[in-house]
């Protein structure tokens, strides 16, 4: 076991995602030394970009759009002439039938006819006579702005297939944070608006990099290497032992063996779950109880390369059919023409909610490409052929699950961090919050500025932001 002393210690951060790295070149910008741990063998987390043959694919669909000055500032500065400017264009295929997405009037009048509308705008009203009260769950929340006939058609079918669970035990605070200001009043308002000339107020051009959110991640980390500084890839956080209320070293195992690196301070973006397991001594038992009992749902995409033009022009389309066992299809080169790299291929990306060791994860990757086909071919957007290949990735603790306890779990946790003066979480596993890529690089960000002297409350990132980009 070999212990690193290099010029005092090092500020650690745990995790080489948008948070992460943010911290970690601010720092290394103010000239303090860092190790950055990273259980993956890429930087970016969710936001990273797989490359197989030439092809790239995002994990996930990362739009790059932000109100938050810094963060724009930084995304130009690295990228500069590599961002693309795109249009939204993402849409509901359901029944066979496109929908706008987030779902209009428009296109619910449109696609489900009259008689069927008259039912769910008759629900709607029913549903302001008489409300949920009180509103606790995702379903409680739906339904108090869509009505329960729109609730059953659209939000329960994937909302159920995305988190694994029923509406009734998520909570609230997810769709208060993803998709507030949404209801089918906005909706309404929304097409009049449009029909005399009025603007939309949902996030419709946004950037996106080139050749995929990898570009960022790759170049954040040249210039912290750059720097001098080390991002460990493929090590994975063994223990963080603190004495009289400070971490003092962090131990962490990767490919060649253990290591423990003294600590000044530590950025956390790992799972909070795990963060609290990692702890030396443990915490209480009721902080390590609660940190266990946070959930998260896990991700995997089965890239098809396929012969032929794109067979729809959105970034994705979200698949509501709950006999179809993917929530997305991604149309990577909608994202950037360069995504694809041999004319007359498209590379389509079917997505899978799933949760580590069940049925969905556990399939061969031969036969998840099969099952990725007969979904392919249940959306019935035409002939395809067979794909000329196919790639299957992984990811572990993609999403937080916003379950009915999961506040009074975070909470818990937090108290029982509160007392170390060095250690802060930032990022979306890291605080286990649903942020966007930009506030989880806000969160990054300021925790760099706090290990710098400065006074910022991370909690409060995300917290009353007004504009809607639900990813």
């Amino acid at each position: 076991m070999n212990a690193v002393h290099r010029g005092g210690a090092p500020v650690v951060v745990a995790g080489a995602g948008p948070a992460g790295l943010a911290a970690a070149l601010a720092l290394v910008r103010a000239g303090r030394e860092v190790v950055v741990v990273e259980r993956e063998a890429e930087v970016g987390g969710l936001a990273r970009t797989v490359e197989r043959g030439g092809y790239r694919f995002d994990l996930g669909g990362h739009r790059f759009f932000t109100r938050v000055p810094e963060v724009r500032a930084l995304w130009e500065e690295l990228l500069g002439p590599d961002m693309l400017v795109r249009q939204r264009r993402s849409r509901i295929l359901f029944h066979g039938r496109y929908f706008d997405y987030p779902i209009t009037a428009r296109s619910a009048l449109r696609g489900l006819g009259p008689l069927e509308s008259a039912r769910i705008l008759a629900s709607y009203l029913s549903a302001k006579v008489r409300p949920v009260r009180p509103e606790v769950t995702l379903a409680d929340w739906l339904v108090n702005r869509f009505g329960a006939r729109l609730f059953e058609t659209f939000f329960r079918p994937y909302t159920e297939k995305v988190w694994g669970q029923p509406c009734e035990t998520i909570g609230a605070q997810w769709a208060a944070q993803r998709i507030r200001g949404l209801s089918l009043r906005a909706a309404v308002a929304d097409m009049i608006r449009r029909g005399s000339g009025g603007q939309r107020t949902l996030v419709t051009e946004f950037l996106y990099p080139r050749l995929g959110p990898g570009m960022l991640w790759d170049r954040m980390r040249e210039r912290i290497v750059a720097a001098g500084q080390r991002v460990l890839t493929g090590h994975r956080v063994l223990a963080i032992r603190h004495r009289e209320g400070a971490v003092h070293e962090v131990e962490v195992e990767g490919a060649v063996g253990r290591l423990v690196v003294p600590a000044s301070h530590v950025v956390s973006t790992i799972p909070l779950r795990d963060l609290a397991r990692a702890l030396d001594p443990a915490p209480p038992d009721e902080v390590a109880a609660a940190a266990a009992g946070l959930r998260y749902r896990d991700f995997l995409v089965v890239a098809l390369i396929l012969d032929g033009p794109d067979p729809f022009p959105d970034t994705w389309l979200y698949l509501h059919d709950p006999g179809i066992r993917a929530g997305r299809v991604q149309n990577f080169r909608a994202w950037s023409p360069e995504m694809v790299p041999v004319p007359g291929r498209t590379c389509l990306g079917m997505e899978y909610f799933c949760t580590a060791g069940d049925e969905t994860w556990s399939l061969p990757d031969a036969e998840l490409i099969e099952v990725a086909l007969s979904d392919l071919d249940a959306l019935g957007i035409g002939a395809l052929p067979r794909p000329a290949a196919g790639h299957v990735v992984r990811v572990r603790e993609a999403y937080p699950v916003y379950d009915g306890d999961f506040v009074e779990r975070v909470e818990t946790v937090r108290r029982g961090l509160a007392p170390f003066a060095n250690l802060q979480v930032a990022g979306r596993n890291g605080m286990h919050r649903y942020n966007n890529m930009d506030h989880s690089m806000l969160t990054g960000l300021l925790a760099a500025r706090n290990v710098l002297g400065e006074s910022h409350d991370l909690w409060a990132v995300n917290a009353d932001e007004a504009y809607l980009e639900a990813s």
